[in-house]
């Protein structure tokens, strides 16, 4: 059954490289980092809830928003099979009551703060942007860039195809507990990203070491159209 389902749009995902030694406190019970070509990845990512409902009902001022978050990817052994995911070390919302139901309900990681975003969709190019703040005081954060105003399928196999094609999420409860919950949604077509933007002390919401990260230039960027999404009930594991 389907805890909540939305459409997530114009997905802004800027990656970078990082010491997994860096991740290993994070890393949920009954998981394991994920690797691509060798490499552990961190993502920023800035996009849009809409039309969003929980249990099937739509709550009044939080059916569209915007969510900034910082995740890694992490895989799990299930009858032989992998099953892929992600972890996230903080997910920015403006409305107070999506933080608490996710973090309440999922053991999630959210915080509020004032949120803003632009979609400037041009013929010949695309401009989107996210921004985010401290409820009091404080300066604005930025995840922007401009791209191709032409989408293209993922490739099997690409670095794009890792990222995105990770359909579960993994949230660590206690030393030897974790919730694990499904996300359903075809595959995404994205564009490419000509120039990214970035702006803000990533120390103040991360920490030095992830800051230190997200102030190198990211591995690659690319924007996802994104889909109609179904994040199924939670399990323990």
């Amino acid at each position: 059954m389907a805890f909540l389902t939305a459409s997530w749009r114009k997905l802004l995902m800027a990656n970078y490289e990082i010491d997994p030694e860096i991740l290993i406190p994070y890393v949920p019970y009954g998981t394991e980092l994920d690797f691509w070509e060798g490499k552990c990845y961190v993502s920023l990512v800035g996009f849009m809830f809409l039309d969003t409902r929980v249990l099937g009902i739509s709550v009044p001022f939080h059916r569209d928003f915007e969510e900034v978050n910082l995740r890694f990817y992490v895989r799990r052994l299930v009858d032989g099979e992998w099953r892929r995911g992600v972890v996230f070390i903080r997910e920015i919302v403006p409305k107070p009551a999506i933080t608490l139901i996710a973090n309440t309900v999922y053991g999630e990681h959210y915080a509020t703060y004032r949120m803003r975003h632009t979609w400037d969709l041009k013929p010949d190019s695309h401009y989107v942007s996210y921004e985010w703040k401290p409820l009091w005081g404080g300066n604005w954060y930025k995840l922007a860039a401009e791209t191709s105003p032409v989408a293209s399928p993922l490739e099997v196999g690409s670095e794009a195809e890792f990222i995105t094609e990770h359909y579960w999420g993994y949230a660590q409860t206690g030393p030897q507990s974790t919730n694990e919950y499904q996300v359903q949604h075809p595959r995404w077509d994205i564009y490419p990203v000509h120039d990214l933007e970035t702006k803000g002390d990533y120390s103040l919401l991360y920490g030095q070491e992830f800051a230190q990260c997200l102030a190198q230039k990211p591995v690659s960027c690319f924007l996802a159209e994104g889909s109609e999404i179904s994040v199924l009930e939670k399990s323990k594991i």
